[in-house]
């Protein structure tokens, strides 16, 4: 895909994405904060998930092998 192809195709995505929220419609400064507001929270879901979904799916396997018979990490084992 060349340099041109791949302008017009992000291009037709950005006029899509103009089209579904119904921002085309808005004037420039309308256009900006809206962006601004949706790429901020979009930003939040991404770093939340990123810093805290590994923590409960390690909590949610320990918890899971717990269930099913798994052995349990001692205190003693973990401090020496």
């Amino acid at each position: 895909m060349d340099v041109k192809h791949m302008r017009d195709y992000l291009g037709w995505l950005y006029y899509q994405y103009l089209l579904i929220t119904g921002i085309y419609v808005l004037e420039p400064w309308e256009k900006s904060i809206f962006n601004t507001v949706l790429f901020t929270m979009v930003a939040m879901v991404v770093y939340t998930s990123y810093v805290f979904v590994p923590i409960h799916v390690r909590l949610a396997l320990e918890f899971f092998s717990g269930l099913c018979g798994g052995q349990h990490e001692s205190a003693m084992a973990l401090m020496s």
